[in-house]
């Protein structure tokens, strides 16, 4: 069911244009006649309810095109993907990101993720309040619930800002917030107050939920997990954005919450491609751990359609007319998916040479991220993809590749591809899915020394790689594409699995958006950012003058517009902004 996504029209309904109020009883002082409801009918069970549904809601609602908490528009800074469109001034801003080049604290996009972000939290409190005077059956349950969404929304922020005020007070008064300061906390204790709102989710959330939306124990141990991750590599140094050190505690914590016992009702599709297929059948299936809910059909014009991919499209005529065509699959990440005679990833040399499909060897999930000309869009033979304006609405300056992942067939158009302002669907988007659960084990043996565990971890996704064929097993006899992806053999040492690890996590999770964010928790985003610079402006031209700054370039700034709203307690990121 994904009714508690759906927009909801409770108490808080100003909350569904972006006004929050900071309590029910504020909104109903101001927006009923007096005395209509005192403040214990507030307070009763149905509205305690309604309030945590508004706050799933606003988890839809308040993300854009513009603003995805998918957070591809932001992903544009990995090596994974160009931000594409019709050219640099189209989105100019996410170009500027792009090419780490401009971007200014008062660029719409900085301040507009920060505003859609802290509105959901305090959708969250506001629900978390209500729920804390009420006399609910489920308001444990559904505290946590709360406890979770407010971590999730914390940890988006703090991966694009990295300094960040936490509203972890849902009593806050006005005067409260606007005293509270970006750097309370450090980069390490920021996280770990994300960890105890998922630690008290974790101890009350039950192991199966019958609505599909709500978080299960397995989705906040998934969750504490990743946050533990990103808290072992340290960034305290007030200076600099360098990973100082990394913390086997906090390794031995994600060995603890990715525990196999933990997880019993999941596990790996049997083909990657399931977990990005809009149809019943196949959403919410045993690798989604927690999926944003998106549905059709439920009553209203559009339904509660995902409108958040609504410029990736591509613009086919007499399909997907008005399609925009960003978030294009970069040259590299295509040669990544490159396999050597042994079946195996080329580590080091992957980027020697172009993929070449009548030639090379490929690893099968290449052709289930990526749509390359001279193969089926979507996999369906009525789209062959070309070196076109069909293609590439830049004429080839983003090149000619399109995003697999975020798109659904043609063919479906009407019933799960539905055309508004922009092209939506209802295709769930999953926040956390196994195969990241086994990945995040991995490196966590990978740092802690044991090499042979997380090789045998990612040998896990590579069996499934290998298998993932449904949609395109007549590929080598159709067109020529080599599939050949094997398990590594024999053992490693630290630093060749950790490499294997990082590697694994870029192919697995290819166009999921988590790359840069990667990159910049492992300390490597300068390296191999400008590395990709250099090497890429043969295939985009518009590298040519990229750079990424080491000390700057790995968080987003503090918009302007917050800085000067914050009464002197906001203190800019480094870097010189």
């Amino acid at each position: 069911m994904k009714t508690i996504y759906r927009t909801f029209h409770s108490l808080c309904g100003l909350c569904l244009i972006g006004a929050l109020c900071v309590s029910c009883s504020d909104f109903l002082d101001e927006h009923t006649p007096q005395g209509v409801l005192s403040d214990e009918q507030v307070k009763t069970s149905e509205n305690a309810e309604a309030m945590a549904i508004s706050a799933y809601a606003i988890f839809t609602s308040s993300e854009d095109i513009n603003s995805s908490y998918s957070m591809w528009n932001f992903d544009v800074r990995s090596d994974d993907a160009y931000k594409g469109g019709s050219g640099t001034s189209d989105g100019d801003v996410f170009h500027q990101l792009e090419v780490q080049q401009g971007v200014l604290t008062t660029n719409w996009n900085i301040n507009d993720m920060w505003v859609r972000l802290y509105n959901s939290i305090s959708r969250v409190n506001t629900a978390i309040a209500l729920l804390n005077t009420s006399d609910y059956g489920m308001k444990q349950q559904r505290l946590a619930e709360m406890k979770f969404l407010r971590a999730y929304a914390h940890f988006l922020l703090k991966r694009l800002y990295k300094n960040i005020p936490f509203v972890v007070n849902e009593s806050l008064t006005y005067d409260d917030y606007t005293n509270l300061s970006n750097r309370t906390y450090t980069n390490d204790q920021g996280w770990q107050l994300i960890i105890d709102d998922l630690m008290e989710a974790y101890n009350t959330l039950p192991e199966t939920q019958a609505e599909k939306g709500r978080p299960t124990k397995a989705a906040a141990a998934a969750f504490l997990a990743k946050v533990y991750l990103y808290k072992a590599y340290h960034q305290d140094d007030a200076n600099s954005n360098k990973v100082t050190s990394i913390e086997k505690t906090d390794l031995d914590k994600v060995i603890e919450f990715t525990a196999p016992n933990l997880y019993a009702n999941y596990g790996l599709e049997d083909d990657l491609h399931n977990n990005f297929r809009p149809e019943e059948q196949y959403e919410n299936g045993k690798e989604s751990l927690w999926a944003i809910q998106y549905s059709r059909n439920d009553g209203s014009t559009y339904g509660n359609l995902n409108w958040s991919y609504g410029l990736i499209p591509p613009n086919i005529p007499g399909a997907t007319d008005g399609g925009c065509d960003f978030y294009k699959p970069s040259q590299n990440l295509v040669n990544a998916y490159r396999t050597g005679a042994d079946g195996l990833p080329l580590l080091d040399n992957f980027n020697q040479k172009d993929y070449d499909k009548a030639n090379d060897n490929a690893d099968p999930r290449l052709f289930l991220t990526v749509g390359i000309p001279g193969l089926p869009y979507m996999f369906n033979k009525n789209y062959m993809m070309e070196e076109s304006s069909i293609w590439s609405r830049s004429n080839g300056l983003y090149g000619y590749y399109v995003s697999l992942k975020q798109n659904v067939d043609p063919a479906l158009i009407g019933q799960y591809l539905i055309k508004g302002s922009y092209w939506a669907s209802s295709m769930n988007r999953i926040v956390f899915r196994f195969a990241d659960v086994l990945l995040m084990r991995a490196e966590a043996y990978a740092q802690l020394g044991q090499a042979d565990e997380a090789v045998k971890l990612v040998n896990q996704v590579r069996t499934r790689a290998a298998q993932s064929t449904q949609m395109i097993g007549n590929y080598p006899s159709l067109y020529g594409v080599k599939f050949y992806v094997t398990n590594y053999k024999g053992s490693y040492s630290k630093e060749q699995a950790i490499k294997i690890v990082k590697m694994e996590r870029r192919l697995e999770l290819g166009m999921e958006c988590e790359r840069f964010f990667d990159l910049v928790r492992w300390g490597d985003a300068a390296a191999v950012l400008n590395k990709y610079y250099a090497e890429e402006v043969p295939h985009c031209a518009i590298y040519s003058q990229a750079h990424f700054t080491a000390d700057k370039d790995e968080y987003l700034p503090i918009p302007f517009e917050q800085i000067s709203a914050s009464n002197g307690h906001y203190t800019q990121n480094i870097g010189n902004w």
